[in-house]
């Protein structure tokens, strides 16, 4: 049997890359491959493979043209060698002579010898000619690093913004935190200041702050205290816009692994009783180990139910609810800057596939909520098929239903809901829509 190569930040780059390409596993996945003893090894090499997914069809389009001939299947480890060398030229993060030796060591490390003389003369050659390789890729489809199903969506649904989406999701997001109002958050802010880090708070996410550098979240001071989370801004706000009252009953639909969830008892009006629901037990378990973390057991009263939204009389007790939030499940498209990997898994099939399951949560959890009730729509998706068209069609469907105008320094009014697109105040991308039941 062929031994394993000795693992390097470039090679666990490269099983990282295909974990994502040939086994159709996300990054969290990969992270598996991510052996390496340093920390800034494991670093580097998460940056190179979250850099290459974020350019892949530019780089892949480089590849192609540098090529003398084009190499075989078999062979894709080399042309990921070579992809990995580009994006490191491409980026300047590193010694141009540096980007190439290392990327050429690969291959004798893989024990392709034959290929370091290829590669060597790949990225030699982009060196030389870089400004014109870059000015031609410019002139394609390809510098957008976006599959072309993708790219013609977000064309047919924001002519006007398509360009800023994709240039928005090929650049790393920041890292952002939410506060635990349980704490001073003036001792929160102070010992991550004194930690050596810079702080921003968001304009519109009351309890959002960006912290710079971006650093491991475990690593950080007061994270297992549970002084804060991470979540962006855009997903902080759906504790705000539900609305939540004194004994309100609350449903959090698909809720794992639980922010969400997290952010209402954080905020919690007096009497408030609140069931989590998640299909899978598992997620559940993360649902509980951070309401745990972040002492909020006692903070309202907690229910984790593992059932299907879309099938209620398996788990409903019969009581309706005051606020329903439907965090659906959706195509994920408004948070690639985070998971790049998403241009590359998604198909059109499964944007249809998300769009009826979203349709059939919708109209399966209408009958739980009270008459006077809120229902809060939300998902992170940029796609109109998933968002202001669900939406659209729900209300011309139920008498009963009532769009409620979300107003704000914030997003863009659809007509049938409220659309964060990635990088707008340094968010994701996220849509929400309130809807009303008529008593």
């Amino acid at each position: 049997m062929k031994k394993k190569a000795e693992a390097t930040t470039r090679l666990v780059a490269l099983r990282m890359l295909a974990c994502v390409l040939d086994s159709g596993g996300n990054l969290a996945d990969a992270e598996s491959e991510n052996t390496l003893a340093d920390p800034r090894d494991r670093a580097f090499a998460r940056h190179l493979a979250y850099g290459v997914l974020r350019r892949l069809s530019a780089l892949e389009w480089l590849t192609d043209g540098l090529l003398r001939k084009p190499l075989r299947r078999k062979d894709r480890d080399i042309q990921r060698l070579i992809l990995l060398g580009l994006f490191q030229l491409c980026s300047g993060d590193s010694a141009a002579h540096a980007a190439i030796h290392e990327s050429a060591e690969g291959a004798r490390k893989l024990g392709k010898t034959w290929a370091v003389g290829v590669i060597n003369a790949v990225l030699r050659r982009f060196q030389r000619e870089q400004d014109e390789w870059i000015a031609r890729l410019d002139r394609t489809d390809e510098s957008m690093s976006h599959p072309e199903w993708l790219l013609s969506a977000l064309r047919s649904d924001w002519p006007e913004d398509w360009r800023n989406i994709a240039g928005a999701n090929n650049r790393p997001a920041p890292l952002w935190l939410r506060l635990n109002q349980r704490f001073d958050s003036v001792e929160t802010l102070d010992g991550l200041q004194d930690a050596g880090f810079e702080i921003q708070r968001h304009p519109v996410a009351g309890e959002a702050v960006k912290i710079t550098p971006a650093a491991a979240v475990e690593a950080l001071p007061g994270f297992s205290q549970g002084r804060f989370s991470v979540q962006d801004p855009a997903a902080q706000l759906a504790a705000v816009l539900l609305g939540c009252g004194n004994n309100h009953r609350v449903l959090d639909a698909c809720a794992a692994p639980g922010g969400k969830t997290c952010h209402l008892l954080e905020s919690a009006p007096a009497g408030l009783t609140l069931t989590a629901l998640d299909q899978s037990p598992a997620r559940l378990k993360l649902i509980e180990e951070n309401i745990d973390r972040l002492g909020l057991g006692k903070n309202g009263q907690i229910q984790l139910i593992a059932g299907d939204a879309g099938d209620p009389d398996a788990w409903w007790d019969g009581v309706p609810y005051d606020r329903v939030l439907l965090d659906a499940p959706c195509s994920a498209t408004g948070v690639i800057r985070r998971h790049p990997e998403i241009k590359w898994l998604r198909t059109p099939t499964q944007v249809a596939e998300a769009s009826e399951l979203q349709a059939r949560l919708l109209q399966r959890l209408w009958p739980l909520l009270k008459a006077g009730g809120i229902l809060l729509y939300a998902t992170c998706s940029v796609l109109k098929d998933e968002n202001s068209k669900q939406i659209q069609e729900f209300v011309e469907r139920h008498a009963d239903a009532k769009l409620v105008d979300i107003n704000g320094d914030w997003g863009r009014d659809t007509g049938y809901g409220r659309q964060v697109l990635p990088g707008e105040q340094e968010m994701d991308g996220f849509f929400y829509a309130s809807l009303y039941k008529n008593p």
